[in-house]
């Protein structure tokens, strides 16, 4: 694993309360101009650590885990607050990979977050997806006039590998700004992975003011069957296809959600892009494709970006293309590491 791209402060500071296993907690304020960790812990297997930048106002973390990635049965629950006019940006170090069940547990894996509670609950015996499935549940609450950033690079789910990530942003009214990427890759297609996993379940929810304003799910899940030769009982089915068939020719999507009066020059820009995007008509596939959209009627109301890429590069350069005016708000320096 490289090197993260700045010096680091003190990466744990004092929690109010003590951690679960898999937990994690960050609460950002500004003070002065700067933003200041009043909270940055977690425990294994998550890792927080925070780098020392000089925008004012903005604070840098980078959320990762302990041996490279995540396995089967482990369990990350965050819980980040931004106040007092701060802005956070949270990266990771390279894709978050999600490996299948190994031998033996960690001590994250002792327990079973129930995707509507956030909270973790005992596994249930004989439960097929409790000894497999990675779990993060990730909670953000970001208070008026308060800005966070959420640029992490893509998951990367191996072969066999069961993935679910609950995200849930609460903004505390319409100052508040939030811009949001997600995004998966095919898996390590040097090895002759291409969709290989078992299951990737992602949701963003987005709440404002205690009303939810938009909630996108993305579902994929391999039929391990569809490979197989068909018996006598299927012949004549329709023909189940391959997750690798269905997401063909792209191998790496990425959705981002953009909200708030910080991001509003982001969405102006994108929107006068896509409409030169969309001047050109094609009839073979790209190398990349997109679509942007609003959530209501205007840009105050915000708006979703969905890219797909033949190559993870690729869709990396359209998101750095496309989120250019954000260089502004979060700082040359931070945006550019956020996309080297």
């Amino acid at each position: 694993m490289n090197s993260p791209p700045y010096p680091f402060a003190d990466s744990v500071a004092s929690p109010s309360a003590e951690l679960k296993s898999g937990h994690g907690r960050i609460v950002v304020s500004s003070h002065a101009s700067k933003a200041v960790f009043s909270e940055l812990a977690a425990t294994y297997p998550l890792k927080l650590l925070s780098p020392r930048v000089g925008a004012d106002g903005v604070a840098v973390a980078y959320v990762l885990s302990y041996g490279g990635g995540l396995i089967g049965g482990d369990e990350v629950v965050l819980d980040v607050k931004v106040k007092d006019d701060a802005r956070l940006v949270l990266l990771s170090q390279g894709s978050t990979k999600v490996f299948k069940m190994r031998l033996g547990t960690r001590l994250a894996s002792s327990a079973w977050v129930d995707s509507s509670l956030a909270s973790p609950q005992p596994i249930p015996e004989g439960s097929a997806d409790a000894p497999t499935l990675t779990t993060q549940v990730m909670d953000y609450r970001v208070h008026e006039g308060c800005g966070l950033y959420l640029l992490p690079e893509p998951v990367t789910c191996f072969r066999d590998a069961s993935y679910k990530q609950i995200q849930r942003f609460h903004l505390e009214d319409r100052t508040s700004s939030l811009v949001l990427v997600d995004s998966i890759t095919s898996g390590r297609q040097a090895l002759g992975e291409d969709w290989d996993f078992a299951k990737y379940y992602s949701m963003n929810e987005v709440w404002i003011g205690g009303k939810l304003i938009t909630k996108d799910v993305m579902l994929l899940e391999g039929d391990r069957e569809a490979a197989k030769s068909p018996d006598d009982s299927s012949r004549h089915r329709v023909p189940k296809r391959l997750l690798r068939d269905q997401l063909a020719p792209y191998s790496c999507y990425a959705m981002v959600l953009l909200y708030g009066p910080q991001a509003q020059e982001t969405i102006e820009d994108i929107a006068n892009q896509y409409k030169e995007y969309i001047v050109y008509q094609r009839r073979m596939p790209t190398d990349s494709l997109w679509s942007f959209s609003l959530l209501g009627e205007n840009t105050a109301d915000g708006a979703v970006v969905r890219i797909a890429g033949k190559e993870t590069e690729v869709v990396r350069s359209c998101l750095k293309a496309t989120l250019r005016r954000l260089e502004r708000v979060i700082g040359v320096d931070t945006f550019r590491r956020a996309f080297a």
